[in-house]
């Protein structure tokens, strides 16, 4: 590579990182171009140069971080599709929580920031990338159901699965908040991945048997 392309590169690099720390902890409208320069060691010109606005600069900062986040927990927990689903459903739960709980990450802090304070700029972003690690899960969720189950059904427990992870975030910012843990925060993820798993078997099982036989 060329020393002055490696150059843009580089700021390039350390301003996404920089507009990631920035974004997850003031939000979009706090957070400054000016800051996120200063941090990342690059001028005002070196943004509009590489990403036009702080709305394009936010969107890439979000995308980026997604996939730091996913490139250390992969969403799949190291286990294949030709795995049983028990151990599909097991590693895929894990591998959330543990992105969720990931201090040295910004997806979930900046998610955080964009639900209290909505600028409607992450959602086609959230969609290219998130919708393919929900398509998964509805797929598996759908094994379980069998043939019978609805698309409704489907739909309400793979809902009911993710909401039981994302309430791990909940509970850190408000544990945070306080300034105290105690029953606020969980910290034992693999504990708490294997009560969710065994919580909604239990709950799929009930409504497989409930869809076979042709009730609500």
């Amino acid at each position: 590579m060329e020393p002055h392309k490696s150059r843009a590169c580089d700021t390039r690099q350390r301003l996404l990182e920089s507009a990631c720390r920035v974004f997850a902890q003031k939000g979009y409208r706090d957070a400054t171009i000016a800051e996120i320069c200063e941090q990342a060691g690059a001028n005002i010109a070196a943004v509009n140069y590489h990403f036009g606005d702080k709305a394009r600069l936010y969107v890439e900062a979000w995308r980026h971080s997604f996939h730091v986040s996913v490139a250390a927990h992969p969403p799949d927990g190291g286990v294949g599709e030709d795995a049983p689903p028990e151990a599909q459903l097991r590693a895929r739960v894990g591998a959330l929580l543990r992105r969720i709980s990931d201090e040295t990450s910004c997806e979930f802090a900046i998610i955080c920031t964009e639900l209290a304070n909505p600028t409607g700029l992450l959602q086609e972003a959230m969609r290219d990338t998130i919708q393919p690690l929900r398509e998964k899960m509805t797929a598996l969720v759908r094994e379980f159901l069998g043939p019978h189950a609805s698309d409704l059904q489907v739909h309400f427990c793979q809902v009911s699965i993710m909401s039981q992870c994302m309430d791990v975030m909940r509970r850190r910012r408000l544990a945070r908040r306080l300034g105290k843990l105690g029953p606020l925060a969980i910290d034992d993820l693999d504990a708490y991945a294997d009560h969710i798993v065994r919580f909604s078997l239990a709950g799929l099982r009930a409504i497989r048997r409930e869809a076979e036989r042709g009730g609500p």
